[in-house]
């Protein structure tokens, strides 16, 4: 088990030391999420300043983009880290697209599956000579002149992961990605019963094994390092699954565990006017709820329950950098977990 994780949202120029803190204490990879920045540029930063960890988005808006701007930016990180790239797609929702990057909206799952096949067209041409001429539903790529035209990657193009939560993407992911992003948002009994069978049938579908797709899994890890604001990061995990919670496209997971009217509750409140919504959303969180998606505890008691969980269906686990623990303990922390 590969053991990653997330980098901050600071400033680009703490992004040097952070990612080779990451690398020297033994991490695997490390993660750019497109959330108030911008995914690339830190992995741009990120990749000058390290030789080994591998980097990677999780995620980038797809849709937010055309696949050929998407793939002169994968290109040049993936020669920038020597191979070590990893583009992470997610399909974001509707009102984000329309109303925030103001680009259309489609059918999101062949509108992804035609995504990462352009994105395979475009890097073919590029490094094999072919011509460029994919056609599809939502894009069209057939013009590419030796002046546009990067030279052949010595990386080769980089690694495709999707983003899923429900079944449909899922498939997608097992259809044409090299790697699932599990989303946050979801516990051990849906990745079970629920999103490795539709993983399953997408593998089916392209004829290819289960190892072809890494299975990343980056979930709530609360790790309890001794500092004293424990409890407030607890709050914090507590609304950060109400608000998920709150999305209806979210509802089968807590559905499955037969708390769909929880998720009507949470909705209620999230279109609500009210400015203590948040913090009321928060409060309907309760332990059950909290530590059936979350895996809180001192570092080593959360590395054998994340292994009990999920040591046996997933290829990577996202765990934060403990702050308070000397190198020698995270490194014991990495090693339990592989």
């Amino acid at each position: 088990m590969k053991v990653d994780a997330l980098l901050g949202s600071g400033q680009l120029g703490d992004v040097p030391g952070a990612v080779r803190r990451l690398e020297e204490a033994g991490y695997d990879g490390a993660w750019s999420a497109e959330v108030s920045h911008d995914p690339f540029l830190p992995l741009a930063v990120g990749a000058t300043a390290t030789s080994r960890i591998e980097l990677g988005t999780s995620i980038t808006v797809a849709f937010a983009r055309s696949p050929m701007t998407t793939a002169y930016a994968a290109n040049d990180l993936q020669a920038a880290a020597h191979g070590r790239f990893i583009l992470g797609l997610g399909s974001q929702v509707k009102a984000h697209i329309t109303r925030r990057f103001s680009m259309p909206w489609g059918r999101p799952i062949p509108q992804m599956r035609e995504y990462v096949l352009a994105l395979r067209s475009i890097w073919a041409c590029w490094n094999e000579g072919r011509p460029l001429s994919f056609e599809g539903e939502y894009y069209r790529h057939t013009l590419m002149t030796a002046m546009f035209r990067p030279e052949p990657n010595p990386y080769g193009p980089p690694r495709v992961f999707l983003a899923a939560v429900g079944t449909d993407m899922t498939r997608v992911a097992g259809e044409v990605a090299d790697g699932l992003v599990v989303h946050g948002f979801t516990t051990e009994r849906y990745l079970r019963e629920v999103t490795l069978p539709a993983l399953a049938e997408g593998l089916a579908r392209s004829g290819r094994p289960r190892d072809r797709v890494e299975v990343t899994c980056p979930g709530f890890v609360l790790l309890d390092d001794g500092g004293s604001r424990f409890a407030e990061r607890i709050t914090a995990v507590r609304q950060q699954i109400a608000f998920y919670g709150s999305t209806p496209a979210y509802r089968p997971v807590l559905a499955l565990h037969g708390w769909g009217s929880l998720a009507d509750r949470l909705h209620e409140l999230s279109v609500s006017k009210d400015e203590s919504r948040w913090a009321a959303m928060g409060d309907l969180i309760d332990d059950e709820v909290l530590n059936t998606f979350a895996v809180i505890g001192p570092p080593q008691d959360a590395a054998a329950e994340l292994k009990r969980r999920y040591g046996d269906v997933v290829d990577r686990v996202t765990v934060p950098m403990p702050a308070g623990l000397p190198e020698t303990q995270v490194r014991d922390l990495l090693a339990t977990l592989r």
